[in-house]
């Protein structure tokens, strides 16, 4: 349902109706709560995070959306693999390992890649049959009673109320944070991603990233990702400070893309022919706050925190976090609030994850030393054993409190620090040179 003029009889206020809003909606709508999400009529932008990882299937059939169903209706493709490609025709090619589908993790071996807009779409159509009450607005104001949330102030000046809230505005949004100051710890430099869409006249059934990195500089990558069986998602992410430079010497948003992608063969009939109707552009940079629960209150999705999307990680970020937010209203909502240690452990799972994919990716991939010492090749599988690691460890282990999110966070410490270690070796021990 759709509505200018909602009641003030909800039980949760979802603030952003993007995946992790609509997940969360979802989640409490079928608990049996009344949610209103709040979500401007005209989105912010494309959506991308189309390349999934490995657990986030299954998160997306807890919203009633199996893997078989989403390939059958179109909406997403099989991956079942990760390609690497070198500007000098070298290739590597990443699969989880056969163990993880065995016991005790039983981790299905293939996941998706998928067309967002189709994918919003559904989850939409299943928040609407699940009674979500929508607002087309935008939350500008956040009136509160010590920690507590009272009430959100929409640009057209609706004072809504509700004992709980969930901020899912997106990266630019944070609407909470901002309100509560709540700090944010960042990884790596800001980046921008350039990316469009592309015909092809053959199936791809996995993701290929394309590199050409230099010994000194920062890594700057190419990603393809098949959303539909004939069209890929092509895109080049860089740094912020490169963008900058490339933008004053005089080339276009167009031009750098273009040129950067007529550096592999791939691309090159593929330019000829396409026509580029738009390049779409975003900039960003990874970052994690370092609370995201209040008393009555928590932040999902980007809003909590930024994935680097190398990683694949940002869907199954935002989904956990939507599932896990609805779960701790559902066991807290006679209480009227969280206990101290369901804010601390939710808080200290959302940073430490966030920390973990985004200071690995960056010590082992993104930055030279490592990948300089050891190739980019072997820099992809110590970053990527760790990660799909992690992953399936946590879908089983699904911590909760204060144990289990302790138990885990020693884990994810051991590989921060296994990581941090191999980079300053990396730094301080120069390559031998080449024979």
């Amino acid at each position: 349902m759709s509505s200018s003029t909602p009641s003030q009889c909800h039980d949760v206020i979802v603030i952003g109706g993007g995946l992790a809003g609509k997940a969360a909606s979802i989640h409490l709508a079928k608990a049996g709560f009344k949610i209103l999400c709040i979500e401007p009529k005209e989105s912010v932008g494309q959506s991308v995070g189309e390349s999934l990882d490995w657990s986030a299937p299954e998160l997306l059939r807890a919203l009633g959306l199996p893997m078989e169903n989403l390939v059958q209706s179109q909406v997403a493709t099989w991956k079942k693999h990760v390609t690497l490609k070198t500007k000098d025709g070298c290739s590597k090619q990443y699969v989880p390992s056969a163990w993880l589908g065995e016991k005790p993790f039983h981790v299905e071996l293939r996941t998706l890649h998928v067309d967002r807009l189709k994918l919003d779409q559904e989850l939409l159509n299943i928040a609407r049959i699940q009674g979500v009450e929508w607002l087309h607005d935008k939350v500008v104001g956040i009136e509160r009673e010590g920690k507590e949330i009272a009430a959100v102030v929409t640009a057209s000046g609706a004072r809504i109320t509700a004992p709980w809230f969930i901020d899912a505005s997106g990266f630019g949004g944070s609407a909470i944070a901002r309100e509560f100051n709540v700090p944010a710890i960042t990884s790596g430099p800001p980046k921008v991603a350039l990316w469009t869409y592309f015909p092809v006249t053959e199936a791809i059934e996995g993701t290929t990233l394309y590199m050409d990195p230099s010994s000194r500089d920062y890594l700057d990558w190419i990603w393809e990702i098949p959303i539909q069986e004939k069209v890929v998602s092509v895109g080049y992410v860089l740094s912020g400070a490169a963008m900058k430079a490339r933008r004053a010497e005089g080339f276009s948003v167009e031009e750098i893309f273009r040129r950067q992608l007529t550096k592999f063969p791939r691309f090159t009939a593929t330019l000829k022919t396409a026509n580029i109707d738009k390049v779409h552009v975003t900039s960003f940079r990874c970052r994690a706050h370092v609370k995201t629960a209040g008393p009555n209150w928590m932040m999902a999705g980007e809003a909590a925190s930024m994935v680097d999307p190398i990683t694949a990680n940002g869907v199954t970020a935002a989904l956990r976090h939507a599932s896990e937010a609805a779960s701790m209203i559902q066991r807290f909502h006679t209480k009227g609030i969280l206990a101290w240690y369901a804010q601390a452990s939710y808080s200290a799972r959302v940073l430490l994850l966030a920390k973990f994919f985004n200071g690995g990716i960056e010590k082992i991939v993104y930055e030279p030393p490592v990948r300089n010492h050891i190739g980019l090749s072997r820099s992809g599988v110590i970053y990527t054993g760790p990660a799909w690691s992690m992953n399936a460890v946590y879908a089983r282990l699904k911590p909760k409190g204060m144990l289990s999110t302790g138990l885990f966070a020693v884990a994810l410490g051991a590989f921060r620090a296994a990581a941090w270690a191999c980079y300053q070796y990396c730094k301080m021990t120069p390559p031998e040179p080449a024979h």
